[in-house]
């Protein structure tokens, strides 16, 4: 079997091939074949490990990715959203163009390959209704919730023309990123993170009580691959779900880190709304998911359990740099 990660280079991507190492199987086929694609990857000597160092932006890249025997495509390549809305023509290139040429190709040849894409909650746009939940309709207001929004449209075409087997799950803001530039304009939720553990004084770009829509990166890995392993005989038409997360305030994601890392962490954190950030990520209303719910995905269970899975990751890793 053969299981294609794109943009593993990346924040969830390195974490999802890390747990895909871990289990080395899917649906309980072990694969033999783990083809990694990026611009950079990390050194992994696996023996089912394949890198593809590479552009999607690169036709020659999309024709020899497609050229490959895929049973299990993840597909979390992209230009992120701050980036996408600065250089729309690059945003427009990459989440879609390249995207619907890939998976083109890899319907033209036949073996219907089972694709998990990676969407987001930016398919809703601000300023948002008073609850979102399955019947909500998307009205994204930024280029990059348009091209995850046309995508999973695209993708369901081609669901229903019995050409590719696709999920695509929207993301909810994961934590916690590298913190480095990201393009991301909810960079914030990821930075706190660091800045607490860090000991570090840290401005919150968003009210006390701004409320945000958040999953570990831990939990995601495992949704990831839950939306992978979904018989296609559960599924109906409908095969894009935003998926359940915990709707925290700010002053309720501090509570959660305090208990985990110490009462001074209060101390170091402030607050300076930044207007246009808070109507697109400090504004998210109560979530409701029962396609998700009753597929089996899930969230992180509550703001501790959230804090304590990030903290222990970041700990981890950076124990493993030092070794």
């Amino acid at each position: 079997m053969h299981v294609v990660v794109t943009g593993a280079g990346g924040f969830i991507g390195t974490a999802l091939v890390t747990r895909l190492l871990e289990r080395g199987q899917l649906n309980g086929v072990p694969f033999d074949m783990l083809t990694l694609v990026d611009t950079t990857l990390p050194v992994l000597r696996a023996p089912q490990v394949r890198p593809f160092v590479g552009s999607l932006g690169d036709a020659e890249v999309i024709g020899r990715v497609s050229s490959l025997e895929i049973d299990y495509l993840f597909h979390l390549a992209a230009v992120p959203g701050g980036a996408a809305e600065a250089d729309p023509a690059l945003g427009w290139a990459i989440n879609f163009d390249a995207t619907r040429g890939l998976i083109e190709r890899l319907a033209a040849r036949g073996r219907c390959p089972r694709v998990v894409y990676c969407s987001s909650i930016a398919v809703f746009g601000v300023p948002l209704p008073p609850t979102i939940d399955d019947d909500t309709l998307p009205l994204p207001t930024m280029a990059y919730g348009a091209q995850k929004l046309m995508m999973e449209t695209f993708l369901t075409d081609y669901v229903r023309r019995g050409a590719v087997d696709a999920r695509s799950v929207r993301l909810p803001g994961i934590v916690a990123r590298p913190r480095q530039p990201s393009g991301l304009i909810s960079a914030f939720m990821s930075d706190v993170f660091h800045a607490a553990l860090a000991g570090e004084a840290f401005v919150l770009p968003v009210s006390e009580q701004a409320t945000a829509w958040m999953m570990s990166v831990q939990r995601c890995v495992d949704n990831l691959i839950h939306a992978a392993e979904i018989p296609a005989a559960r599924l109906t038409a409908r095969r894009a779900w935003t998926l359940p997360a915990l709707r925290l305030s700010m002053s309720e994601l501090i509570d959660g880190l305090a208990a985990v890392i110490g009462e001074q962490v209060r101390q170091r954190i402030s607050y300076a709304p930044v207007p246009a950030v808070e109507a697109q990520f400090g504004s998210q209303p109560p979530l409701a998911t029962a396609i998700a719910d009753t597929l089996g995905f899930e969230h992180d269970g509550d703001v501790v359990a959230l804090c304590q899975r990030v903290v222990t990751g970041m700990r981890d890793q950076a124990a493993s740099q030092r070794s």
